[in-house]
C-alpha cells in the first residue's frame, strides 16, 4: 500500500483550461464581481442590436437614411462557476457525462443547422 492516496479526477482538466501554464490572470465575474481565473470562468459572447426589436421599426421610419443599418452591441461576459449555475448558463452533469468533453452544438442565428450523419447500426 502506498503512503499517499491518489485523488480521483472527475474531469481531465480539473475544471480549468490551464494545461501547461503555472498561473493565469484573474477576471471579475460579470454578475457578482468575484475574482475567478480566466481559464476557469465560463465565457459567454453576446451579439445583439443596440435597439430592441419593437423600437427598430420606429427608428427606421423616422430615419432620413433609407438603408442605414444600426450597429450591434458586442459583449463578452465572464461568469464565476456559482453564478453560471445559478443563472442557468451551464448545468450540472452526471459523473459519466462530465467525461464527455465535446462542446455542445451551438445555434448560430441566421444559419440553418446541418444534421450529423445518422449511424445505421444502433
Amino acid at each position: 500500500k502506498q503512503w499517499y492516496q491518489r485523488r480521483v479526477a472527475i474531469t481531465a482538466g480539473g475544471g480549468r483550461n490551464k494545461n501547461g501554464r503555472g498561473h493565469v490572470k484573474f477576471v471579475r465575474c460579470s454578475n457578482c464581481g468575484r475574482c475567478c481565473p480566466k481559464d476557469k470562468s465560463i465565457k459567454k459572447f453576446i451579439i445583439r442590436n443596440i435597439v430592441e426589436a419593437a423600437a427598430l421599426r420606429d427608428i427606421g421610419d423616422q430615419s432620413v437614411y433609407k438603408s442605414y443599418i444600426l450597429p450591434k452591441l458586442y459583449v463578452k461576459l465572464h461568469y464565476c462557476v456559482s453564478c453560471a449555475i445559478h443563472s442557468k448558463v451551464v448545468r450540472n452533469r452526471s459523473r459519466e457525462d462530465r467525461r464527455i468533453r465535446t462542446p455542445p452544438v451551438r445555434g448560430i442565428p441566421g444559419r440553418q443547422r446541418q444534421q450529423p450523419a445518422q449511424k445505421a447500426n444502433k
